[in-house]
């Protein structure tokens, strides 16, 4: 199985993380991401990458510069400041993301113009990237936005995000979901987060570390203080683990294929880095849990709600059949497969989006092939396919949303694309 494995002693930010899965590319591979990331229309953004050494480790640090100028000199700590007109100072020390680590005066009248979660969302629409890595970038928003929401006491509505700090918030969002996308591991998996200790300063005051949006996002994700003073996991970092790694802990077993450092801007006694480790990992089963319940008093618009609540609360696999129950009557039987780290809120969705009384609990293993995605030119533009193999079987095959776009685009049938297309194996 392909298996990413993120180490984080230093704990994550988003231009950590970023710089150490772009280590893991081939050099035409990052050649051509930068290309792509440079040119997907993230206003004024330019991102470039250079060599960075951290305690005799030689890896990358990725720079990100929004009209010119670069990281630090830029304030975007403050996500979820409501206020949009300021005449105080602040200064923000953060060990990661140089465009966090300033000092920034707002003379009185001074506006910042501030960007809501819908125009955020409307802005990663018009990117040019796959639409999955699209539909990854909204989500991680979606996590910092719910966790601001929850940490000032308003509407996720009503949560808004510095025009300046969003472009480079973009930037290292989009690039982490464009490699994760371009990589296409089976299966992400990272160490204990090391969250740092001790206070941050930033427009609301002197925070403790984790900052409060941060440790809301990490809940449920193994974390430790470790022995550095400061921020060392940003909420950018945080919501990018949270949306993409399944499992924490020691590193399984696997065979290494490549190996990549993201480098953090400030010098530590330890290597400031992140480290990425991409490799084969046992096909061994994977453990699952399953839910079932009975339903006979529902309406199909009711379940079909229902269905759609339960996959974004990161169900595996969800459907329904047709069984019938106490007195003949038809009804449906409900299953529901997922990870252990999403119980509560499968559980949480099953019991708020339908009418069962009760649920019952089946641990089970799951089989399944290794899978990656490789990607072809073709007379209609570049197109993936997607491989399965495993067991003595090896299956390809186009992907069905790329068909889809160029049967949209050029009027032509599913069927008539394939046809022109070569045969896959």
């Amino acid at each position: 199985m392909k298996t990413l494995y993120l180490d984080l002693p230093m704990g994550a930010a988003g231009d950590m993380l970023s710089a150490a899965l772009y280590e893991l590319l081939s050099d035409d591979e990052k050649n051509a991401f930068l290309n792509e990331i440079n040119k997907c229309g993230i206003p004024g953004v330019q991102v470039s990458a250079e060599a960075s050494v951290k305690c005799g480790i030689t890896g990358t640090h990725f720079k990100v510069a929004v009209n010119g100028e670069e990281e630090e000199s830029l304030d975007h700590h403050n996500h979820h400041d409501e206020e949009h007109e300021h005449s105080h100072e602040h200064e923000h020390s953060h060990e990661h993301e140089p465009e966090h680590t300033h000092e920034h005066s707002h003379g009185e009248g001074h506006h910042h113009h501030h960007t809501s979660l819908a125009e955020i969302e409307a802005l990663i629409e018009k990117l040019l990237l796959p639409s999955a890595v699209r539909e990854a970038v909204k989500e991680v928003y979606k996590l910092i936005a719910q966790a601001e929401s929850h940490v000032h006491g308003l509407p996720v509505t009503d949560i808004h995000f510095h025009e300046v700090g969003t472009m480079d918030a973009l930037a290292d969002i989009s690039a982490v979901c464009l490699l994760m996308n371009k990589i296409g591991a089976e299966k992400v998996c990272a160490s204990a987060v090391n969250v740092g200790f001790g206070q941050v300063h930033c427009a609301h005051g002197i925070l403790p570390v984790p900052a409060p949006a941060t440790a809301y996002i990490l809940k449920d994700i193994p974390v430790y203080s470790g022995s550095i003073s400061g921020e060392l996991c940003t909420p950018t970092g945080a919501a990018l683990l949270k949306h993409f790694v399944s499992s924490f802990g020691n590193m399984p077993p696997m065979k290494m294929s490549a190996i990549g450092y993201g480098m953090g801007k400030k010098d530590f006694e330890a290597a400031n880095c992140l480290r990425a480790i991409l490799g084969q990992a046992d096909d061994k089963p994977e453990q699952i849990l399953e839910y079932t319940c009975n339903l006979d008093d529902i309406s199909a618009e009711r379940i079909a709600f229902a269905m759609e609540q339960l996959f974004e609360a990161g169900a595996v696999e969800a459907y329904t059949i047709p069984v019938t129950m106490k007195k003949s009557r038809p009804g449906n039987l409900l299953c529901v497969m997922c990870r252990e780290r999403d119980k509560e809120k499968i559980l949480q969705t099953i019991f708020k989006h339908t009418t069962t009384l009760g649920v019952r609990e089946n641990i089970s293993n799951r089989y399944f092939l290794s899978r990656q995605i490789e990607k072809i030119e073709t007379e209609f533009g570049q197109i993936r396919i997607k491989k399965a193999e495993g067991y003595g079987v090896r299956r390809a095959k186009y992907e069905y949303e790329d068909l889809a776009a160029i049967a949209r685009k050029t009027g032509l049938s599913i069927d008539e694309i394939t046809r022109k297309l070569p045969a896959v194996n």
